[in-house]
């Protein structure tokens, strides 16, 4: 098998040491009947318990990197998608709520499609009530603020091909609009449904209320950012010919 992967899975995580041995399990798991190299890429946003070391301990094709601070999901999916290696990129959250299991059936699915990122949707939520309403009134005014029609563009169970988002335009927050920019880029997305799962061990990292209110205004600045996208397609060109 080819030792230059074909998928990158990248993981972001904070103080998530209750949850990172079995999902290393998980995810090798999932991995075991495919015939192509991948890697998991596990990105330590500033934990201060035992995740780095767990990650540390963990074998190849494990890979990890490690923030000097906190700086956020979104920085941790950033930097994730600028190390990893893979032709294609698939991302789960560190909890355990995504299933790895997901993104093999993910990645079958883009390759016979022919699409550039196949974004998961949660068609049986495992989440508190609040969490569910906050996030369907989330996804609500992401969709008619920004224009863009996700069916559940706060699921990070997706798997897309990492030059669409290696150079994604980076703020904080903008984990939650990856579908929308992939999108506004002149790339294709499908979505499927995926498995969603209670949360393995320890407790969010991200309050309800805060994730509603810095989401709301993420999206203002998504939509100011669509208004003024422009794509081009170079069709012709002239090549200077070689001195002599």
């Amino acid at each position: 098998m080819n030792d230059v992967p074909l998928l990158t899975i990248v993981i972001p995580i904070k103080n998530e040491e209750e949850t990172i041995p079995a999902l290393a399990g998980e995810v090798d798991a999932a991995m075991r009947g495919v015939d192509y190299a991948w890697e998991a890429l596990w990105v330590d946003d500033g934990s201060n318990d035992r995740s780095l070391a767990l990650l540390q301990a963990l074998p190849s094709p494990h890979r990890w990197i490690s923030f000097d601070r906190n700086h956020g999901q979104s920085a941790g999916f950033a930097a994730g998608f600028r190390h990893a290696r893979g032709t294609w990129v698939g991302t789960i959250d560190g909890d355990g709520q995504n299933d790895p299991a997901d993104l093999p059936r993910q990645l079958a699915h883009a390759q016979k499609t022919g699409v550039d990122m196949v974004n998961g949707f949660r068609a049986s939520r495992r989440d508190s009530i609040v969490r569910k309403i906050s996030s369907k009134v989330g996804n609500g005014m992401r969709t008619w603020l920004t224009g863009r029609t996700v069916r559940d563009v706060g699921c990070s169970t997706r798997v897309v091909k990492r030059a669409a988002v290696a150079d994604l335009p980076f703020f904080h927050g903008n984990h939650r609009f990856i579908p929308t920019l992939v999108e506004m880029r002149g790339f294709r997305m499908d979505e499927i449904a995926v498995n969603h799962r209670p949360r393995a061990g320890g407790r969010s990292k991200y309050g309800v209320l805060n994730r509603l209110w810095s989401g709301l205004m993420d999206c203002f600045g998504v939509r100011w950012l669509r208004k003024r996208n422009r794509q081009w397609r170079v069709v012709g060109e002239k090549v200077g010919e070689k001195q002599a």
